[in-house]
This record gives C-alpha cells, sequence and structure tokens, in this order.
C-alpha cells in the first residue's frame, strides 16, 4: 500500500475517523482539510443497501443542485432540424448526429455529456459500447433523451447543475455536491438536495437500513464520516 504524503497526514489530523459529524460540521471539516492547488471537488460517497443485481432494487437519477456544481460541462447534443437550432441557441456545445458518431467512432470523447433526442437514438446506438462504459450513453432514466421540445430546457439545466447518479457494482454511490471554494451554506444546500432526492428514490423492494454510511470528502482530501440520521433527515430550504 502507498504511504499518504505530508500534506495528506497533516489533513488527516484534523478529523477523528472513529467519530461522526453532523453534515455541518462535515462540510466545514472537509474545506479545513483540502490542501491542493486547485478547487477541489466536494463529493459524498454514500454506501447503500441494495442489491444493484437486482432490477428493483437499482438506484439511477439525476438531481439539480441549487448552487450548481462549480464546474463547466462540455454539451454534446445528437439532434437535427429545429431540434439542433434550438440545442445551439441554448448554448451546446456541439450538434450534429451522424458526423459525430463517426468522430466518436474513431476515439473522440472530449465531451462531459451526451443528449439526444428519441428520433435519433437508432442511429446512435451503436455508440453503446463506446459511451456506455463511460456514463456518456444518453439514456431515458439520466434525463439526456430529450424531446425536441425540451432540449433548450435540458441544456439549461445540466448548465445550472444538474448531475446524475448512478449506484454502482459495490452499492456504492458517488455524487459531487460542489467546489471547496463553494461557502458551507451552498455546500449544504447542494448536499441536502442530493440526500432528499436519494431518500426519496428508496426502492420499495429495500428492507431494513437502506443508507449504510455517508461519507463527505474533496478530491485529493480525507473523508469525514457523517451521521447517517442527520444525513438522512437534510431536507432542502
Amino acid at each position: 500500500m502507498p504511504k499518504h504524503g505530508k500534506k495528506f497526514r497533516e489533513a488527516s489530523s484534523l478529523i477523528d475517523p472513529a467519530h461522526t459529524y453532523t453534515p455541518e460540521e462535515a462540510v466545514a471539516l472537509v474545506k479545513q482539510a483540502a490542501f491542493a492547488k486547485f478547487d477541489e471537488t466536494v463529493e459524498v460517497h454514500l454506501r447503500m443497501n441494495v442489491d444493484p443485481r437486482q432490477a428493483d432494487q437499482q438506484l439511477r437519477g439525476v438531481v439539480s443542485l441549487p448552487a450548481g456544481t462549480g464546474r463547466t460541462v462540455r454539451i454534446l447534443v445528437f439532434a437535427e432540424g429545429e431540434a439542433a437550432r434550438d440545442a445551439e441557441a441554448a448554448g451546446a456545445d456541439f450538434v450534429g448526429v451522424d458526423d459525430y458518431v463517426q468522430r466518436i467512432q474513431d476515439g473522440w470523447l472530449e465531451f462531459d455529456v451526451a443528449v439526444a433526442i428519441p428520433q435519433v437514438m437508432g442511429r446512435i446506438g451503436r455508440l453503446g459500447r463506446v459511451l456506455g462504459p463511460r456514463g456518456l450513453m444518453p439514456n431515458p432514466r439520466a434525463g439526456t433523451v430529450a424531446q425536441p421540445e425540451d432540449i433548450g430546457r435540458t441544456i439549461e439545466e445540466l448548465r445550472g447543475g444538474r448531475v446524475e447518479y448512478r449506484v454502482d457494482r459495490t452499492a456504492n454511490l458517488h455524487i459531487p455536491v460542489g467546489k471547496v471554494s463553494f461557502t458551507e451554506d451552498q455546500l449544504i444546500a447542494n448536499l441536502a438536495t442530493v440526500m432528499d432526492t436519494i431518500v426519496r428514490a428508496r426502492p420499495a423492494a429495500v428492507r431494513g437500513q437502506y443508507i449504510r454510511r455517508v461519507v463527505l470528502t474533496s478530491t485529493m482530501g480525507p473523508g469525514v464520516q457523517v451521521d447517517i440520521a442527520a444525513a438522512r433527515d437534510m431536507r432542502p430550504a
């Protein structure tokens, strides 16, 4: 196992690994413990009591962060005609169909999210093997397949702070809630919205304790364990 560096050890000394903190305390500690020279992303990691192998225990959806994500999102829209013009007007970075299908097949992946209208899904289906494993394939459950009349609103939401969440094969969720440069109030607002969304998304098939562990961390910093009950009870303002 590689040893952590001096800065990480110093940051870790601020946190008691045996203690669970309130969300407010955790946010303050994550900001205090961040030591990278860049503006680190703050993420919440959730250990869930679900079986990802079961179709009725899947957790996947989108959540709009009230304070935004703090990052610039490069948006590719698979559309043509009026929908393509609407996408361009709404500020999409790349708009097209067949030309971008070919570029992606040739190895181009310089975008962060892909959106498509239903009418072109058949033509981009071949990209599933490339985009699927990277979480970039347009999908109705992720809110990235939009009707032509909704393309503009979808792009605005993505720009404004909409993020996707999806449970991984080990039953964990990893969701960004902002940047270290955000104020504590902004991070709390985003975290509250995420927690409320996840609590409401509980699959009916799940029995017993739904959330097993909550950890807040920055990109390079140590994790801060959050009190499960306090995090579960958070509600958007």
